[in-house]
């Protein structure tokens, strides 16, 4: 059928919820009807054949394009069916099998080609934030970079049954814990902040067993049914999810009314980013915590969930982890016209300095130096 698709209606899980998009077959992009819907919605499609008097059509008429809908709800179901599979058999393994297992698994990805595990990233990453590593000393931190992920993995889906308030006696250690619980009660705005780091679900997870429910800014999953399980997972411990699509105007509305929030700090801002120094080397980072800290008066916490060796906590059958506060900053101490910077400098510094604590508990391919001032960028190019 050539005729032109005047529109789609599509109609929402929710009764009487309706959204029309308008837009003709030849100039169809999935970004105008909004792909992470697709699996929760049924649609029908309105066509200028009948002229002004149109008639709705089942999918029977729908354009193969639309057709993939079903394809991809079923895909969506798949992977929820067997992501749902394999927690299940995590859930039921005990410790030191589930210990086991995540180091092989580390293994086998840590002797892929490194165009796979991006080994190369890591390496040159490490080697300029530690000079002074050998090969083999580089090599045995990317390996306890990829034990750590997949144990990470393993916790993540047993922290729902493993940490609760009666249980945290035993499986939690604090560092500077007064610091942090008289700044929580300081009666002011305050922003966590973490890194690619340690178990940073761990962190958030505890704060809201402890009284402490804060917004917790996250990516959407493009699978509408695991992110339903991460959002449950994190909402259980009281806290609640700040998408990272709107991140700005929901992390003001929960500073605003709990005065609370947590978020990562490590992630490149590109080029627009304020550049400062983090383990040596110039590192674009977002002016927006900096920002929102000054303008709404907020202390700001830096901290993590470090995994402990089991030898120091001997009383749990799960895994033991130091609640770190490494620094409190407070805003009202950046009073210059550098204000900014001097503030976002002062939180990167913190949590490098967490992070050499135990450095293989970092996340070494993220590309956090991806981006270059602009002045060095000239220079290459001039030398090019």
């Amino acid at each position: 059928m050539s005729d032109r698709i005047k529109s789609i209606e599509f109609v929402g899980p929710s009764s009487g919820t309706h959204v029309t998009q308008l837009f003709t077959l030849s100039k169809y992009k999935e970004s105008e009807i909004g792909t992470s819907a697709w699996p929760l919605w049924n649609f029908r499609v309105r066509t200028s054949h009948f002229g002004t008097h149109p008639e709705l059509f089942e999918s029977a008429i729908i354009p193969p394009e639309f057709r993939c809908m079903d394809a991809l709800r079923l895909r969506h179901r798949l992977e929820y069916a067997f992501f749902c599979a394999i927690v299940f058999v995590i859930q039921s393994l005990p410790l030191r099998t589930a210990e086991r297992v995540s180091d092989v698994f580390a293994l086998l990805i840590h002797r892929l080609p490194g165009k796979v595990n991006r080994r190369q990233v890591a390496v040159d990453n490490i080697r300029q934030s530690f000079g002074d590593l050998s090969d083999r000393q580089i090599d045995s931190m990317i390996l306890g970079m990829w034990q750590h992920l997949f144990r990470m993995v393993f916790e993540i889906t047993q922290i729902r049954r493993r940490l609760r308030q009666e249980t945290s006696m035993f499986i939690l250690d604090f560092f500077q814990r007064e610091k942090c619980v008289s700044t929580a009660l300081s009666g002011r705005k305050v922003i966590f902040l973490g890194g690619h780091f340690g178990n940073w679900e761990i962190s958030v997870t505890a704060f809201g067993h402890f009284g402490f429910p804060m917004g917790v800014i996250a990516r959407d999953l493009d699978n509408p049914w695991l992110h339903q399980w991460f959002q449950d997972f994190r909402e259980s411990s009281e806290n609640w999810i700040i998408s990272k699509k709107g991140g700005g105007t929901d992390l003001i509305r929960s500073l605003e009314s709990c005065g609370m929030a947590s978020l990562l700090c490590d992630q490149d801002a590109g080029g627009r980013g304020v550049f400062v120094d983090f383990f040596g080397r110039p590192a674009s980072t977002f002016k927006s915590i900096a920002l929102l800290a000054i303008e709404y008066d907020a202390m700001i916490v830096v901290g993590g969930g470090l995994r402990r060796p089991r030898t120091e906590l001997t009383r749990t059958n799960w895994v033991p982890f130091e609640l770190a506060t490494q620094a409190v900053i407070d805003s009202r101490d950046f009073k210059s016209a550098n204000a900014l910077q001097e503030l976002t400098q002062a939180y990167t510094t913190a949590l490098e300095q967490l992070i050499r604590r135990a450095p293989e508990q970092y996340f070494w391919i993220h590309r956090r130096w991806k981006s270059k001032p602009r002045s060095k960028k000239r220079m290459s190019k001039k030398a090019a």
